[in-house]
C-alpha cells in the first residue's frame, strides 16, 4: 500500500491559479498510473488527469487548455497545474496511484482529499 500525501488546495477567485501536489510515502516499484481526480457535491468522482508510466497523460475535456500535470520520477511526486479556474472546478481533488510493489502485487490507493474552492 503506498500512502499520498496532498497539498496545495484552497479558495481562489474564478481566472485564478492553484496548485495541487501529491507525494508518494515511498518509491514506487512500477507504477500503472498517478495522477488526481476529483468529487463535487452531489456528483460522482470523476478523471481530472492522469499520467501513465510511458509520460502520456490523459485529460477530462472540462480541464484540456487549463490544467497541466507533471510528474517527477525521482521524487515520486505528481502534480497538477490549474488556471483560468471555473466556479464549476469546486470539488474535493483527490490523488491516486496505482502500482505493483516487487512481488507484483497490485494497489489502488488514494489520498484523503485536498478542497479546491473557486469562488468570487
Amino acid at each position: 500500500q503506498v500512502q499520498l500525501v496532498e497539498s496545495g488546495g484552497g479558495l481562489v477567485q474564478p481566472g485564478g491559479s492553484l496548485r495541487l501536489s501529491c507525494a508518494a510515502s515511498r518509491r514506487i516499484f512500477s507504477f500503472y498510473t498517478m495522477g488526481w481526480y476529483r468529487r463535487a457535491p452531489g456528483k460522482q468522482r470523476e478523471l481530472v488527469a492522469v499520467i501513465d508510466s510511458s509520460g502520456r497523460t490523459n485529460y477530462a475535456d472540462s480541464v484540456k487548455g487549463r490544467f497541466t500535470l507533471s510528474r517527477d520520477n525521482a521524487k515520486n511526486t505528481v502534480d497538477l497545474q490549474m488556471n483560468s479556474l471555473r466556479p464549476e472546478d469546486t470539488a474535493v481533488y483527490l490523488c491516486n496511484i496505482q502500482s505493483a510493489d516487487a512481488t507484483g502485487s497490485r494497489s489502488d490507493d488514494w489520498g484523503q482529499g485536498t478542497q479546491v474552492t473557486v469562488s468570487s
